[in-house]
């Protein structure tokens, strides 16, 4: 039955296993962000945080990313991928049952600082998570169906993530501040958990992975020595190889999509003065048109090939912001969202698929980790220049200048990338 469901009729037997529990896990993870990662910021906002303190939220986390991603894929080599990415996991996770009891233990600024020092510790075990976890998505599903894959869990995470964007408005808006808030954090905490119980049951194809074997036959794989010093351990070798491209691709698609994140939550509430339920509602439009779109990925990714569609995606990703700085009434930020989920639907689906092709099969954690590192230096630089910049120039045209960036990112991706 569930088979048929997320069309698996024409994939082998021993696949199905790994693809339904990949489905489940982004699904979970999908309550988890349509409801406590969703409200995190207009939660931070409604209590008093300034654009900068937003910004530390997300700068915190990346910070510990950028000093642990290459301990943490040298530690990713050593261990089945499996089971390392899901403890890590379950440590990671652990930290969103702490949100729930901030307003009985901190006044408003109190929670603000609480929330950063909070993030900063969670992201420790993250920067395992999110190195391994793309090396057990490469290892746990050959490469002919990634698109169909990667399709289908953006398809369940839009439907999951739809549906408690939906309910968590409500619920904000029919329950006192802050135990809304409080309600929607343990929802969000009971996903996480979920995701994780999932995660454990993915598992690696090969009887002996790459991210599996020791440390020895790694290096006899890439047919060099073990790393005596500090300098070789960092493999900086992936930056003389064709995967600089990408890195430096990613680069410029993460920096200008981060850039306007600190930026969204002050706008909806400053200006245009969106109420919860108005945000809940219009994540779930954005979820919608992503859901239509990823039902159309697979074909699109075949067609075009996984560089092509982010490149496109990621230009098309300057539409939502240089549109929302025009809005003025909750009509336009509906429309902008449904406008903006299509092209979040392409990069989302097709971004890591480009990435994971242009790595070798036995060095996946050492590239992921150099990834990682481009991930959170993105993050962290832009949670400290988007409100400075915003400070300077005024929330709208910062999300002007902010498209025009998006802009230049996809189509660099679809010349250099």
């Amino acid at each position: 039955m569930l088979s048929k469901i997320f069309g698996h009729s024409d994939i082998p037997k021993q696949y199905h296993s790994n693809f339904l529990h990949l489905y489940f896990d982004i699904a979970w993870f999908g309550v988890l962000s349509g409801s406590a990662i969703n409200f995190l910021n207009i939660y931070a906002t409604r209590l008093g945080a300034t654009g900068l303190q937003i910004g530390l939220i997300a700068a915190m986390s990346a910070v510990v990313n950028l000093f642990l991603a290459i301990p943490a894929g040298r530690w990713i080599e050593r261990r089945h991928t499996g089971r390392a990415v899901f403890w890590s996991s379950i440590f990671f996770r652990i930290g969103y049952l702490l949100w729930i009891p901030l307003p009985w233990l901190f006044d408003e600024q109190g929670q603000i600082w609480a929330l950063i020092v909070l993030t900063f510790f969670m992201a420790i075990p993250l920067t395992p998570l999110g190195v391994g976890f793309n090396a057990l998505f490469a290892e746990a599903v050959p490469d002919r169906h990634r698109a169909h894959v990667a399709s289908m869990r953006n398809i369940t995470f839009a439907i999951a993530y739809m549906t408690t964007s939906f309910v968590s408005g409500y619920i904000l808006e029919h329950v006192a501040f802050p135990s809304g808030y409080q309600i929607i954090f343990g929802i969000g905490a009971f996903g996480a958990a979920m995701s994780s119980l999932h995660i454990y049951f993915v598992k690696p194809l090969q009887a002996e992975s790459p991210a599996t074997l020791s440390a020895p036959q790694l290096d006899s794989a890439k047919g060099t020595s073990s790393p005596r010093n500090f300098i070789s351990a960092l493999r900086l070798d992936v930056w003389s190889t064709p995967f600089r491209n990408v890195l430096l691709a990613l680069l410029a698609f993460h920096l200008t999509h981060f850039l306007t994140n600190p930026i969204y939550p002050l706008y909806n509430v400053r200006v245009l003065q969106l109420n919860d339920d108005n945000i809940g509602t219009g994540t779930a439009l954005y979820y919608l048109t992503m859901l239509i779109g990823s039902f159309r990925f697979t074909r699109i990714a075949h067609r075009l090939g996984h560089k092509k569609v982010t490149g496109v995606g990621v230009a098309g990703m300057a539409i939502y912001p240089f549109l929302l700085a025009f809005a003025h009434q909750v009509w336009h930020y509906y429309a902008i969202s449904l406008l903006g989920g299509f092209t979040w639907s392409l990069v989302n689906g097709a971004y890591a698929n480009y990435m994971l092709e242009r790595i070798p099969p036995t060095d996946r954690p050492s590239h992921l980790a150099w990834y990682t590192i481009i991930l959170n230096f993105s993050i962290l630089a832009s949670s400290l220049i988007g409100p400075l910049v915003a400070d300077q120039i005024g929330l709208a045209a910062a999300l002007i200048l902010f498209a025009a960036l998006r802009l230049l990112a996809g189509l660099g991706i679809l010349r250099w990338g």
